[in-house]
């Protein structure tokens, strides 16, 4: 019996310490995030990325994604979603972070699309139809053309803008970004600066409100 104490007792302490350690470990992981993004702010603010909304917003959203993420296809509607319900003050700019293999050349595509005007209805129609060319064990990038047809994007042009320096110069940036913030997972976000620590629809909405609140009181 005095034996069986002994065990549980040590089991509920080195639980205790777990739950200890998980708890610092998540704050000074979120304190060096912060720190990183205070320390590079000009990696989270590219005048060559695109941007959703407008300029004038006071609540800027940053959002590192990769096409291929599943996440990212989930959260996009979300964010669209809360940016629509608040018309003038919310806006988001789209960074790459593409971990996934074939992501560089979908992302030369959107911004082969973006040369159109056509970045965000290409981008949405790939994360609607991602589970088809974006397959874990057999990605095929190459394949996201035949989801586009509907957009009337003149493709012979984008098989040639994809490849020009000033898309291989985002992309490049971007990925010199990510490295530089420590972005390790996507989606990643920012508002206005801050970065979203405890990942989740709730809690990106919440830093979103509270930044509202911060930038347009009493409305």
């Amino acid at each position: 019996m005095k034996r069986s104490l002994i065990v549980i007792t040590s089991v509920v302490a080195m639980a205790a310490l777990f739950i200890i350690g998980a708890v610092v470990y998540s704050n000074k992981s979120a304190d060096q995030s912060q720190n990183l993004a205070v320390e590079n702010s000009a990696a989270l603010n590219r005048f060559s990325s695109i941007t959703y909304g407008p300029a004038d917003a006071k609540v800027h959203i940053v959002e590192f994604m990769d096409p291929a993420c599943e996440a990212c296809s989930q959260f996009y509607p979300f964010v669209k979603n809360i940016i629509n319900s608040h018309p003038g003050k919310i806006k988001l700019t789209v960074r790459y972070a593409n971990f996934h293999q074939g992501s560089d050349y979908v992302a030369q595509v959107l911004e082969a699309a973006r040369a159109q005007g056509k970045f965000w209805p290409a981008l949405e129609a790939l994360f609607v139809t991602q589970d088809q060319w974006a397959s874990h064990h057999a990605p095929a990038p190459e394949t996201v053309w035949q989801h586009l047809g509907h957009l009337g994007l003149d493709f012979d042009q984008m098989r040639k803008d994809m490849n020009e320096p000033k898309v291989m110069a985002v992309i490049e940036q971007d990925r010199a970004d990510v490295k530089a913030l420590q972005i390790t997972k996507t989606p990643s976000f920012y508002v206005n600066n801050k970065p979203l620590t405890k990942f989740g629809h709730e809690q990106l909405k919440q830093l979103i409100n509270s930044e509202l609140a911060i930038a347009y009181p009493g409305q």
